[in-house]
């Protein structure tokens, strides 16, 4: 990123703000990071409508993205949201792959439908390997 997240935050109308500090920082540090580990992160004892608050402030400033992952959303810094999920409905494991397994997916969208598909947010349920053998 060129420009720090402060100065991102700034050139788009929002305040910085220690807690937007603490929130960002945990969620760089944390992978899918959920509201409610974001919290226990931070042992700031910030208030989860201030963390939903913030959350919605720099996913509209451009800086964190969402996905929903069954149990709830997860949030990763923007710069390093380009893939997709994979969610275990055995055991909850949750795996990254690259964002090219769905190209096919996503060129199909755009050429039968003329819908421009950003495949960022999917995630996928099944079964992981370990889970399917133990059937």
């Amino acid at each position: 990123m060129a420009q720090t997240w402060a100065e991102e935050l700034r050139s788009r109308g929002f305040r910085v703000t220690p807690q937007r500090r603490l929130i960002l920082d945990a969620v760089r540090d944390l992978d899918h990071a959920t509201p409610d580990a974001i919290r226990e992160h931070t042992g700031q004892g910030i208030d989860l409508s201030t963390i939903y608050r913030t959350l919605d402030a720099l996913e509209r400033s451009g800086l964190v993205t969402h996905t929903h992952l069954g149990q709830g959303t997860a949030y990763h810094l923007a710069e390093h949201a380009d893939h997709l999920h994979l969610v275990c409905r055995g055991c909850g494991a949750v795996s990254d792959i690259p964002l090219s397994v769905a190209s096919s997916m996503v060129a199909e969208l755009r050429d039968s439908h003329a819908f421009d598909a950003d495949a960022r947010h999917l995630t996928v349920f099944g079964r992981c390997r370990e889970c399917s053998t133990d059937q």
